[in-house]
């Protein structure tokens, strides 16, 4: 691959870009938190009845939000080319097979109860579900539109905004919560139904917000002019990379649902350091997902540019970038799981202390996968930066489901090692995953060296003559 140098100049472009996709990323699970608390202040049931809608909903929404993260490298490529056509043409299909997807999906949400009990839920809490998704689930193409415009603006470099449109649908979400869940100002008390109001309506602020901004900032694009026409070959473009992305990311999500599951079969107090300490790994990992994208737009505009020097220096720099935090984010871990757990915990928590002790220990644990997450996530993100989409989302199903299942379970339950190998098990799969994907870059940047290189000697060539 020859060698790398740390560029300062990508360094503070990756901080530059990724950080606002940080901020972004954690404002989002922000509004999922205020929710589940708000609706824990105001019932068991309904928080029940939250948290099953909401995980159901997620797995479509990373499904079909593949579409829109195709789009990112799609639109840095054609931007660093100045080739506005291509830019146009793919966002509006990415727009279509939103709308396609999310008017296919909608209606099943209108019938989530009997699918929630024949999968063994509830009955009573499956129906608060059905009233919770009856609503929010027509926020699903609202949801998946804005995503489209938040990519095409990441993959033109413009990821501030998206900082401050998720900032202010966080906190009117927490306002609307108030008022509809608890009836407040006048609005009758409506509990689940409530929050599912509030976040539909956050939704459409979003999707809006995204819209005008986009449209104002680059009138030129023409994004939805003739919107109703299609456009049948950058459609099959956007689908051939969304479809795997999608694929990839849903196939990691469900990994760690699984590895849920287990932990349940552990117990109690294991399930709930479980979840404790996965609510801490997500939120130090949404660094790593943001300078991941950055990465992306900026490997997306070296391979528009046929840069093979910048997509060199690129990786490494945020390669450097992902170490380091990771480092750090280790440290926190070991140092400090005592604290972080017990933040968590009410101080008259009669299980207080044991389940304290089991989250430290699987903390250690977090600690060791920091480091293999931060670089899988990099290497499919540099993968879709050169439009590589189909053999990552292969490696990831293998990665995960052939070998990071089985050796959670036979770790946690048949080596007897309980949580512990469970945790081990998802570390196996995202290592797995790491070395499988930095292999296939490294293998894709050399066969580029040739692709790029005879087509900068022959530009030369000409020049000089």
């Amino acid at each position: 691959m020859g060698k790398f140098r740390l560029d300062r100049q990508q360094l503070k472009q990756l901080f530059a870009l990724g950080l606002p996709i940080v901020g972004s990323n954690m404002a989002m699970m922000i509004i999922g938190i205020t929710d589940t608390v708000m609706m824990g202040w105001y019932s068991i049931p309904d928080l029940a009845a939250l948290i099953l809608g909401t995980t159901f909903f997620f797995n479509f929404i990373i499904f079909g939000s593949g579409f829109a993260f195709a789009i990112v490298p799609l639109v840095a490529s054609a931007s660093a080319k100045s080739d506005t056509t291509t830019i146009r043409r793919v966002t509006r299909m990415a727009l279509w097979l939103s709308i396609g997807f999310g008017a296919l999906i909608t209606p099943v949400f209108l019938y989530v109860d009997r699918i929630l009990i024949f999968l063994g839920q509830d009955p009573e809490i499956s129906v608060l579900a059905l009233n919770y998704l009856a609503i929010s689930g027509f926020a699903l193409v609202p949801m998946l539109w804005a995503t489209v415009f938040k990519s095409y603006l990441s993959g033109m470099e413009l990821t501030k905004i998206a900082l401050w449109i998720t900032l202010v649908a966080a906190v009117s979400n927490a306002v609307l919560n108030y008022i509809f869940i608890f009836g407040k100002f006048g609005m009758p008390e409506m509990g689940v139904r409530g929050a599912a109001i509030s976040s539909l309506l956050s939704h459409l602020f979003q999707a809006l917000a995204f819209t005008v901004y986009a449209l104002r900032k680059f009138p030129e694009h023409q994004i939805l002019v003739r919107f109703y026409k299609p456009d049948w070959g950058a459609l099959r473009q956007v689908a051939k990379m969304g479809l795997p992305i999608g694929t990839s990311t849903l196939a990691e999500v469900g990994l760690f649902s699984a590895a849920s599951f287990l932990m349940g079969w552990v117990g109690v107090i294991e399930l709930a350091a479980h979840g404790i300490a996965l609510q801490v790994a997500s939120l130090t990992f949404m660094a790593h997902l943001g300078l991941a994208s950055a990465a992306t737009i900026l490997a997306g505009k070296a391979y528009g540019r046929e840069d093979l020097a910048e997509l060199r220096s690129g990786s490494i720099a945020a390669a450097v970038m992902i170490l380091l935090w990771s480092v750090i984010t280790s440290t926190i871990f070991v140092v400090f799981g005592a604290p972080i757990v017990s933040l968590f915990l009410d101080i008259n928590e009669p299980a207080r202390d044991q389940i304290i002790s089991y989250g430290v220990v699987l903390l250690i644990v977090a600690a060791l996968f920091q480091f293999v997450d931060g670089i899988q996530v990099l290497a499919i993100s540099l993968l879709r930066g050169i439009h590589d989409t189909a053999v990552p989302m292969y490696i990831t199903i293998v990665s995960y489901w052939a070998i990071g299942l089985p050796v959670a379970y036979i770790l946690g339950f048949v080596v007897n090692w309980q949580g512990v190998g469970v945790w081990l098990g998802l570390t196996s799969a995202l290592a797995c995953a790491a070395v499988a994907m930095t292999w296939r870059y490294r293998s894709l940047l050399a066969k580029l060296e040739g692709k790029f290189a005879p087509q900068k000697n022959d530009a030369a060539e000409s020049a000089v003559g």
